[in-house]
């Protein structure tokens, strides 16, 4: 499987295509390209899904499911490799196998001894620990993982400040030498809630509401250098930074705009509270 060029592809009939189903999604999702084959739409056509590249995990409790069965020569002569899982040893599937994963004699836990409940959980036992065999083998880490769930919250506390950040063009300027009136001009095109200082693209300090208000009864002040109210240096975060700490910091700061630096201190763009909000990371 670590070593399969194509996808590895899971099929089974009844209950085992829906342990099937799981499994496959386990591997998609640890890096393990795959996808679930249902052997009776598989004679009708959708084997023309498969390549010789391709590594098939058969499963079934005996062994010798109608659907199943049929469909094991097909796989042979596409070219896939063939790995089967089964209670039964000297069945079809077992024959066709070019490795078998024995599951062993047991029985069902149901009063009647025959619904699947045992087979299946130890089926997808196996097929777990296949995913995350294979899932260590390739060294697939926190930052895979979060790569292929965007959606969730393991995947947003991995995102990087680079992946939630507005860049430069969108974000309020204005250099040293500004005055307060230049500075609120740059915050109402950019309708943000802070204007970021800077001189020769380096980040001095952030001119905000909040020091608009301290500075408010001042003589002259739409005429006073933004550079001398403005709060310095101010906080920061660099853009390869986990946006999980960029988070952290405006909450634990209450900061609406937190602007954004490479490893140099230049001002690359800012990351917006409101943005936050509509990406639920908060």
């Amino acid at each position: 499987m670590l070593a399969c060029q194509g996808h590895v592809v899971i099929t089974g009939i009844g209950k085992p295509w829906l342990i099937g189903q799981k499994i496959s999604a386990t591997l998609a999702s640890t890096g393990t390209r795959s996808f679930p084959l249902h052997p009776s739409e598989a004679v009708h056509g959708d084997v023309g899904r498969l390549h010789p590249s391709d590594v098939v995990i058969a499963m079934s409790n005996s062994g010798e499911s109608e659907e199943v069965v049929r469909l094991l020569p097909v796989i042979k002569r596409v070219g896939c490799r063939l790995i089967g899982i089964t209670a039964r040893p000297q069945s079809a599937l077992a024959r066709h196998s070019d490795i078998l994963l024995e599951m062993g004699k047991f029985e069902e836990a149901c009063p009647i001894g025959m619904a699947p409940s045992v087979s299946t959980t130890v089926m997808l036992a196996l097929g777990d620990a296949l995913a995350l065999a294979v899932m260590k083998a390739r060294n697939f880490g926190r930052e895979d993982y979060a790569r292929f769930h965007p959606g969730g919250a393991l995947g947003r506390s991995l995102m990087k400040v680079s992946e939630i950040m507005r860049p430069l063009a969108q974000t309020a300027t204005v250099g040293s030498g500004a005055t307060v009136k230049d500075a609120l001009s740059s915050i109402t095109r950019q309708k943000t809630g802070a204007v970021f200082i800077v001189e020769n693209g380096r980040l001095l300090g952030v001119f905000t509401d909040g020091d608009l208000r301290r500075h408010i009864e001042d003589d002259g002040l739409l005429q006073h250098k933004v550079a001398e109210i403005m709060t310095r240096p101010g906080k920061r975060v660099e853009v390869e930074r986990l946006a999980g700490e960029a988070v952290k910091l405006m909450q634990d700061y209450r900061i609406g705009e937190l602007p954004v630096v490479n490893a140099a201190g230049e001002l690359v763009g800012h990351v917006a509270l409101k943005d936050l909000v509509s990406m639920h990371f908060m």
